[in-house]
């Protein structure tokens, strides 16, 4: 690892939509980017969506003092809730944002954990679309878009838009040049820019 890495948290719950978080977690450490994947539950494997097992590095609570360059949320139902309901998780991410630090989130999460949170008034965001009439009243406006950037923060629509997702996330911790990197490998079409 490279003394120029990043710290990423990728927080996960049972529930989790297995697909936005480890395609979030392989493209960002294919950037260089120094991951941790932390578990809100009280353990470290995770029962995610459609039956897939995540073994997580750490509890979440034990990431409540690090600092972190990026922290990105999943979706998933009851993923997306159960990120919502963690305490700490609230807190890690409230404190992020505070402090100027990127975070993002990507289908549910966006309305379910940010928007409740208090994290996306005055933003412009987007969600999974059977979410969007949640997000409104939590952001200023929600928008179509695949992949949304306002601010220090990145909103996405769900699994089919995480590889865009991801690579936005690589381009805001590394820049444009890094994110071309990490993509051209990996065949990456992008079917609109990010906004």
């Amino acid at each position: 690892m490279s003394s120029t890495s990043k710290k990423v948290l990728v927080p996960v719950a049972n529930g989790s939509e297995p697909i936005e978080a480890v395609i979030t977690i392989d493209v960002l450490r294919r950037s260089g980017a120094d991951v941790t994947v932390a578990s809100v539950d009280k353990q470290l494997r995770v029962d995610a969506c459609h039956g897939v097992k995540i073994v997580a590095d750490a509890l979440v609570s034990d990431c409540r003092d690090a600092v972190s360059d990026l922290i990105a949320l999943p979706g998933g139902m009851p993923g997306a809730t159960n990120l919502k309901e963690s305490e700490v998780l609230e807190t890690i991410v409230k404190k992020q944002a505070s402090a100027g630090r990127l975070y993002a989130a990507v289908c549910a999460s966006p309305a379910v954990a940010l928007g409740s949170w208090g994290l996306l008034k005055g933003l412009k965001a987007t969600c999974y679309p059977s979410f969007m009439e949640q997000l409104a009243p939590a952001c200023a406006a929600t928008v179509e878009s695949r992949v949304q950037q306002d601010g220090k923060v990145v909103t996405s629509r769900g699994p089919g838009t995480t590889m865009e997702f991801a690579i936005a996330l690589v381009e805001q911790l590394y820049g444009k040049e890094r994110a071309d990197e990490v993509s051209g490998p990996l065949v990456v079409t992008f079917i609109d820019n990010v906004v």
